[in-house]
């Protein structure tokens, strides 16, 4: 059975930093793309960064500069380093898994979820 399990989320202060893992299990993912979705209340699921098996990296517009997707394939976990934290970057954030090598900014693409972490940032 494929797991993804969120971690690190919490409360922080604008400008604070919070450091989300997400440990896989069941499989590894050392060939396929991964990355962070988020969800704030009343809004859409959102892609924030995805990560190529060979590090390549994308992000959204909004987080460029101040997030940083990483994965340790030994671990079988990928890492979201969230710096600079506005009260905007409030919500729930996930991490999925797709099957294909390439990066995905489309949920449909992605197969396996987790099931999430709060991330609040008061003002």
């Amino acid at each position: 059975q494929v797991q993804l399990v969120e971690s690190g989320g919490g409360l922080v202060q604008a400008g604070g930093s919070l450091r989300l893992s997400c440990a896989a299990s069941g499989r590894t993912f050392s060939d396929n793309a991964m990355g962070w979705f988020r969800q704030a209340p009343g809004k859409e699921r959102e892609f924030v960064v995805g990560i190529r098996w060979n590090g390549v990296t994308a992000y959204a517009d909004s987080v460029k500069g101040r997030f940083t997707i990483s994965r340790d394939t030994a671990k079988n976990t990928l890492y979201l380093q969230m710096n600079s934290l506005k009260p905007e970057d409030t919500a729930v954030y996930y991490c999925a898994a797709s099957h294909s090598t390439s990066i995905q900014i489309r949920q449909v693409d992605y197969a396996y979820w987790g099931q999430g972490t709060q991330v609040t940032v008061s003002s």
